[in-house]
């Protein structure tokens, strides 16, 4: 093969996208079905578009990283399951081009123990994962939520949903400007 075609398929792949959906959970506890709290962010054509945030009564009582997110078993306990929220929820993932997390493995975890645990059909996503995407994109280590926000200076209150998927959204926004690399997508949740 010729040094020319060695190069030539070595050459990038960008993902393309005028629609997406940031998401950020935060659990209870050491089960992947245990979320607590879930906020979405949607952008589309290089803007943010749209953003909510629901508490989430986790299927039971117990907190271990209440000391993280401050959400306690009080703080839930009249709000709706994850099957309730996702009906609300549902309509921020329809049209977008792929859903964004920090860490998106545990995040896609979470959606789908919590999809499974409450008999809802797991979405069909692609997941694209701001770690990566900080690592590839900007040579950023270490790669924490925390450590890529400083880098850009944008404004995060750690461990937020809200803050999070808001934070996640504008790492990926800034990634556009350069192209965002095939190779930060994850597998859908069906192929898990």
């Amino acid at each position: 093969m010729t040094k020319r075609k060695t190069a030539e398929r070595r050459k990038p792949e960008f993902v393309r996208f005028t629609r997406f959906a940031a998401i950020d959970f935060e659990t209870a506890d050491y089960g992947r079905d245990s979320a607590c709290a879930m906020a979405v962010v949607v952008a589309e054509n290089d803007r943010i578009v749209d953003k909510e945030c629901f508490l989430i009564r986790p299927p039971r009582r117990d907190f271990v990283f209440s000391y993280l997110h401050g959400i306690t078993w009080r703080h839930v306990k009249d709000e709706p399951c994850f099957g309730d929220v996702w009906k609300k929820a549902r309509r921020h993932f329809d049209g977008v081009d792929f859903v964004a997390a920090h860490n998106a493995s545990f995040d896609r975890g979470v959606l789908h123990e919590c999809c499974n645990n409450a008999c809802i059909d797991v979405p069909d996503l692609k997941f694209l994962c701001t770690v990566k995407l900080s690592r590839r994109v900007w040579n950023i280590r270490p790669t924490k939520l925390s450590d890529v926000c400083r880098h850009f200076n944008f404004p995060l209150n750690h461990h937020d949903a809200a803050s999070d998927a808001l934070a996640c959204a504008k790492i990926v926004l800034k990634a556009s400007e350069k192209g965002i690399p095939v190779g930060a997508l994850l597998k859908k949740v069906r192929e898990m």
